[in-house]
């Protein structure tokens, strides 16, 4: 224990160099720390959003955008679909479900998404207050929607078109708030979910001329995509290639797409990673160069602490605690910069409802930067320390 103390006070005995070298190791600690936070909760994220949805079904266009649009709720869609079309696939053999998707109007900046009840079953939500729909111009929204935006059950709205603020006001077909999701940590907390025959009828009624006119859009209806499910794995090898070559639609695998964007992003997490080892270096070396100094200019206070009966390895272990010291208050400020930096990105990307980031975490690979930054400080003080274990009383005391 008194090893211990004395370490700490000699650590601070030089405090702009020891929180410059705190401050450098912090750094490349807190840059990793951010890095495997958000790794880990865009997996969890991804994992999460995607389980049971085999293939997405859409208007031709980029894969991954079908993907980020319909899936996940990031990007916009690349069209529409026929109904007709959807209905035929839901007769497929292959397919065990269908689960529509009909995009295209917000509410201040929270989609509207009109589908099936089947939507709500897949992430297995609950209700917190109210009932689903039962009727078209019902909505249920979910747990962070409603939080907000401060809507309760029984308050209308006007959905606004497209799917950000700003669009045209649907003045004539209001909305009104049936139910309210609990937190499922899914994508549907930040959506408003209605029926299908909302979204139709929205659109219809601002855009049909006639009776007539309305006949013939009800007949050619139409939605954005259609997430499906397997009956069996099997499927995989052949459903996609008859959509894409059979059809005017295409069919994108979630997981061969995710796969993609995660490689893609690859590249910007590789150089922040590189970035945050030329810190650890930096810092290393820092600490390093700090420690020997120490040991040049303490020669008197060795030779003491020899003289009163010290013995060698006491003396190294003084070193080697102080380096201690140095790792433990750097990974420990590493660790609370780091989640502050992934806070500070969930609240940025929240600002337009995209994924839900942020949010204190512990992943177990965590672990790994209060180590790292432990080896890195015990590593650099091996040779201070050596050098210290090695010092002669008699030399020291015949140079003074």
């Amino acid at each position: 224990m008194t090893t211990l103390v004395l370490a700490w006070r000699y650590l601070w005995s030089r405090p702009l160099g020891a929180a410059l070298n705190v401050l450098l190791l912090s750094l490349g600690l807190a840059s990793i720390t951010f890095l495997m936070l958000i790794g880990f909760q865009l997996a969890k994220a991804f994992d999460r959003d995607l389980a049971g949805i085999d293939v997405v079904v859409g208007a031709k266009g980029s894969p991954m955008q079908l993907i980020l649009s319909g899936v996940l709720h990031i990007d916009v869609p690349p069209g529409n679909v026929p109904l007709k079309a959807v209905k035929e696939l839901a007769k497929n053999p292959l397919v065990d479900s269908i689960i529509p998707i009909s995009l295209g109007d917000n509410f201040a900046g929270y989609r509207i998404v009109g589908t099936s009840l089947a939507y709500i079953d897949h992430y297995d939500a609950k209700l917190a207050q109210g009932r689903v729909w039962d009727a078209p111009m019902q909505v249920v929204l979910g747990a962070t929607t409603a939080r907000k935006l401060g809507l309760q059950l029984g308050q209308s709205f006007v959905g606004s078109h497209g799917l950000g603020a700003g669009g045209h006001s649907h003045g004539d077909n209001p909305y009104t708030v049936v139910g309210i999701l609990a937190p499922t940590g899914s994508v549907l907390d930040r959506l408003i979910l209605t029926d299908s025959a909302s979204v139709w009828k929205v659109h219809e009624d601002y855009t049909a001329v006639d009776a007539d006119d309305r006949k013939v859009m009800e007949e050619e209806r139409e939605v954005t995509m259609a997430l499906v499910k397997y009956k069996t794995p099997m499927a995989a090898l052949s459903f996609p290639r008859y959509v894409n070559t059979s059809t005017e639609m295409q069919a994108a695998a979630p997981a061969l797409e995710i796969t993609r964007l995660l490689k893609m992003l690859g590249l910007g997490t590789d150089v922040l990673r590189a970035f945050a080892g030329v810190l650890l270096l930096t810092a290393g070396l820092s600490v390093f160069i700090a420690l020997w100094s120490a040991v040049r200019e303490r020669q008197a206070d060795l030779a003491l602490l020899r003289m009163l009966g010290a013995a060698p390895g006491k003396v190294a272990a003084l070193l080697m605690c102080e380096a201690l010291w140095l790792g433990l208050v750097a990974s420990a400020l590493g660790l609370i910069l780091g989640q502050a930096f992934a806070q500070a990105l969930g609240w940025f990307l929240q600002l337009d409802n995209s994924l839900l980031i942020g949010g204190m975490v512990w992943p177990v690979e965590l672990w790994v930067v209060p180590c790292l930054a432990l080896g890195v400080s015990l590593v650099s003080a091996l040779l201070p320390t050596f050098s210290a274990y090695r010092v002669s009383v008699l030399a020291l005391l015949q140079s003074r």
